[in-house]
């Protein structure tokens, strides 16, 4: 997947980084510039979002290390969530802790039980600068917290423990994607 356009959408598809990638285990720098390029970048995110049939993406799973994340997202009232965030800090996380399935666009066709936390909150700034303060329950509530991860350098797999751990990452390396020559 090289970045191409999508039919019917101003974005492009950009080339998504995979478990490995030293973008994925790095912390991302906070957007200081929110011009045209922001845009574009948030456009882009997008279109490689759906493309991928993923309901979050951070920058730096499309390779770059900047704070925003997009989402289009169901909680588990079916509710759909739909925006992004600039400069996120997941601010509130708390409830129950539920253990359920988790993927990740870097990971495709990988999936594992990863404990959350039901309900999150998430503050931080829109393409053009204006506060922002998002809350989930469930479902939104894991997408929150698994794209804020992503954008401390942080992967879902480095959540898990013992056996999950020990089968997600063997699933890894065995995956086409995950291969080296």
């Amino acid at each position: 997947m090289r970045n191409r356009p999508i039919p019917g959408s101003s974005g492009l598809v950009r080339t998504m980084s995979l478990l490995g990638d030293p973008v994925l285990h790095a912390p991302c720098e906070p957007v200081t510039d929110f011009g045209p390029s922001l845009a574009r970048l948030i456009e882009d995110m997008f279109a490689t979002m759906y493309e991928a049939q993923g309901v979050g993406l951070a920058a730096n799973q499309v390779g770059v290390p900047l704070r925003v994340f997009v989402f289009d997202c169901p909680d588990d009232e079916d509710v759909r969530h739909l925006g992004h965030v600039v400069n996120p800090t997941l601010v509130e996380a708390d409830g129950i802790t539920v253990r359920g399935p988790e993927g990740c666009l870097s990971l495709p066709g990988i999936e594992a039980g990863t404990p959350r936390f039901d309900q999150a909150v998430v503050e931080g700034v829109t393409a053009d600068g204006e506060p922002v303060r998002i809350s989930g329950t469930g479902f939104f509530a894991r997408c929150l917290q698994h794209e804020c991860d992503h954008l401390d350098g942080a992967v879902y797999t480095d959540r898990l423990t013992g056996l999950r751990k020990a089968r997600a990452l063997r699933a890894a390396r065995r995956a086409p994607w995950g291969r080296t020559g």
